[in-house]
């Protein structure tokens, strides 16, 4: 059967060759966003960073909001997969909120020009403001149900609601994000003060080891 064999190693390949297309024209559409800002960005720029055609945009996006959507979308994910963890960290608040604080600030300093531009647009721009609460309200929520998980396990008593320390938490590390962006040698510095502020939050006392260094 070698005419079934080369037509799926046809399809294989242009299968891969659509996959690398699509990436390249996203990883090209946030270089733009990110140094010019959603509104003066246009397709023509981000097919000119791509080097590919204007036809070949249309193939995978509609529009220039349809690319900043996925962009937005894969944001999204990462910060949800932050709050993933296996092992022992699954199980252990402490060394969970270790985990957490840092694979969430690491998505924040990664992502923080991104963020800045999908911040601005939503100001003017309904759909943008839907991504941006997106972004930030899901993570928030399923980090909320876990404090509230803790409290009915007995294992916390928070400063405050579930929903209120979830908000502060996230909070804190968009806040730090800036300072280890501008400064990445913090960045060790920044997850030991975070992880010990987080467990203050849920009325957890930090375990000796994890207490922020005192000197600068």
């Amino acid at each position: 059967m070698p005419i079934a064999r080369n037509s799926w190693t046809v399809r294989d390949k242009l299968d891969r060759q659509d996959s690398a297309t699509r990436a390249r024209l996203l990883t090209a559409a946030r270089t733009v966003f990110e140094r010019r800002g959603y509104a003066r960005t246009t397709i023509a720029d981000i097919t000119a960073e791509a080097d590919v055609g204007r036809a070949t945009f249309y193939v995978y996006f509609a529009s220039k909001q349809d690319v900043f959507a996925v962009l937005a979308a894969d944001l999204r994910d990462r910060f949800l997969a932050a709050q993933e963890a296996t092992g022992p960290d699954a199980e252990d608040p402490y060394l969970l909120a270790e985990h957490t604080n840092a694979a969430f600030l690491d998505a924040y300093v990664d992502n923080l020009a991104f963020l800045t531009v999908l911040e601005h647009q939503s100001l003017t721009d309904p759909a943008m403001r839907g991504l941006r609460d997106e972004i930030r309200d899901r993570p928030r929520g399923r980090t909320a149900r876990y404090i509230a998980r803790l409290v009915r396990q007995g294992l916390a008593e928070p400063a405050g609601s579930p929903e209120s320390v979830a908000a502060a938490a996230g909070g804190m590390v968009a806040s730090f994000a800036q300072t280890v962006a501008a400064d990445p040698t913090t960045r060790d510095r920044a997850v030991a003060e975070l992880t010990a502020m987080y467990l203050r939050l849920l009325g957890l006392t930090p375990r000796a080891g994890q207490r922020p260094p005192q000197d600068v």
